[in-house]
């Protein structure tokens, strides 16, 4: 059993929950027309552009389809799903709904993007049973005023909260507690540990790590001698330590998205393609936060591993995918891309402003 006492995080258990809408674009969508239940929804860019998927019904998920992924490889795979714009103002104003009644149960709450939060209720709570009707009133209130279904985590520490949101999906509730934690951790997919992206994964599997007993099993100093400073992260997950506090003021400086190539490529197009993907991707989440940037800096790694980044300042904040790839398009014409074969491509976006216009929504939502 994880000892949360001899671990010295805290003299008594915390109670955190996480929760997590389900598919929240799709499902909005879905309520607002409700001929579409049942049937596979895309929410994303056009099917036959540059655009990618933002997030798709569990009907749709069933062909494959998944979110970020390019829109036309999703209607490749389902011809007869429905592709819808996103509605960002829609999507702020249930939010909106939804943040306000996170903090009808507590004054801790961490927003992590539209959808998601976690709270600590330990102010309200001392005890798991306590703290899971606590998650089934909020699911409950949630599901009456906005008509959508929530996917909720509760236990000890954010990492196991956010592992439980993740585990019943859609409309379910995991409970976490010291006696259970052990084999609930032991039993995770490696995949499942937050922060285990496609490359740690694939490092990880070489190494024979495939689940939470096999991490735990491969040790402190070999974790943090094959994946850094990550190693000790990963290993405190292993065993069940997560001591990060909810944190209710944390301002984002800055967004990125990357794209590690699976094989490297020195055609432009290709290049200006999948760049294209990643600026809607940005796009999306600034228009969905209310934010716009001004310095856009384009990242690549070399076919040597050799990583080197441009950006620009524009005079004016902006959180449009075309502005962002006009100017991305000039920087990658000051690098040796093309001459040169290309294995990752990122582009990152900084100086933030609050677009006026939105910040009449609740703070409380923005403060990512």
């Amino acid at each position: 059993m994880v000892n949360e006492f001899e671990s010295g995080i805290m003299e008594e258990l915390r109670q955190i929950i996480h929760i997590d809408m389900d598919a929240y674009y799709a499902s909005i969508e879905v309520r607002d027309h409700p001929e579409l239940r049942g049937l596979p929804v895309v929410v994303g860019g056009d099917r036959h552009g540059r655009g990618v998927v933002t997030t798709c019904s569990y009907e749709a998920r069933k062909y494959g389809i998944h979110s970020a992924m390019p829109s036309k490889i999703a209607y490749q795979r389902c011809p007869h799903a429905i592709f819808i714009k996103p509605r960002f103002k829609v999507y702020q104003e249930v939010s909106t709904q939804i943040m306000e009644i996170f903090h009808k149960y507590s004054d801790q709450v961490q927003p992590l993007s539209l959808d998601e939060a976690y709270l600590d209720v330990s102010a309200i709570s001392k005890n798991f049973t306590t703290s899971k009707i606590l998650a089934l009133d909020i699911k409950n209130e949630i599901k009456k005023q906005t008509g959508l279904t929530a996917s909720v985590g509760v236990s000890f520490n954010k990492f196991l909260a956010k592992i439980g949101s993740d585990f019943k999906k859609p409309d379910g509730l995991t409970v976490i507690t010291l006696d259970n934690a052990d084999e609930f951790i032991d039993n995770l997919p490696i995949d499942k540990f937050y922060g285990v992206g496609k490359a740690t994964k694939k490092k990880m599997l070489e190494l024979g790590i495939k689940t939470g007993a096999d991490l735990k099993d491969f040790g402190f100093e070999n974790l943090k001698k094959y994946f850094g400073k990550a190693g000790e992260y990963f290993y405190n997950c292993a065993i069940g330590i997560d001591d990060s506090p909810v944190m209710i003021h944390w301002t984002r400086k800055s967004l990125s998205h990357e794209r590690t190539l699976r094989t490297d490529i020195d055609n432009i197009n290709e290049m200006l393609e999948i760049l294209g993907g990643l600026a809607l991707k940005i796009e999306e989440y600034l228009k969905s936060h209310g934010l716009q940037g001004k310095t856009i800096t384009l990242k690549i790694r070399y076919q040597n591993f050799r990583r080197i980044s441009r950006n620009l300042t524009l005079p004016e904040p902006i959180d449009d995918a075309e502005i962002i790839m006009e100017n991305v398009k000039n920087l990658l014409g000051k690098t040796e891309a093309g001459n040169r074969k290309v294995r990752l491509l990122g582009i990152a976006i900084s100086k933030f402003n609050r677009n006026s216009d939105r910040t009449k929504l609740k703070q409380s939502i923005l403060n990512l």
